[in-house]
């Protein structure tokens, strides 16, 4: 069963997975720390082409299934046009600030 987006238990998470589904480019780099990284299937990837690419260009969509540590893992279904649907765990690391400084993500 999905769990809505609102109803996500860490704030800077329930922020990323808004950004996401509305489409927000501007509001998602501002959930971003400086220098923030982050990883697609165990290999570091560079930040702005991988949203830009998987993201923004082609629709991105979360639907969280399930959340632990806090709300800072997700496993989800995500889908964007380029590959369709797909089970993902998603992982982040979020500094004191409430800004993600990593995600990590990849199939489920």
């Amino acid at each position: 069963m999905t769990i809505q987006t609102a109803r996500l238990s860490d704030p800077a998470v329930r922020a990323f997975v808004s950004a996401v589904n509305a489409h927000d480019r501007e509001a998602f780099l501002s959930l971003l720390a400086p220098g923030a990284t982050m990883a697609d299937d165990g290999t570091d990837r560079d930040l702005d082409e991988w949203i830009d690419r998987e993201i923004f260009s082609s629709h991105g969509h979360i639907d969280v299934d399930k959340e632990s540590n806090g709300g800072r893992s997700l496993f989800a279904h995500y889908s964007n046009d380029t590959w369709g649907e797909m089970r993902t765990r998603w992982d982040f690391t979020v500094e004191e600030d409430g800004r993600i400084s990593r995600f990590e993500t990849g199939q489920a």
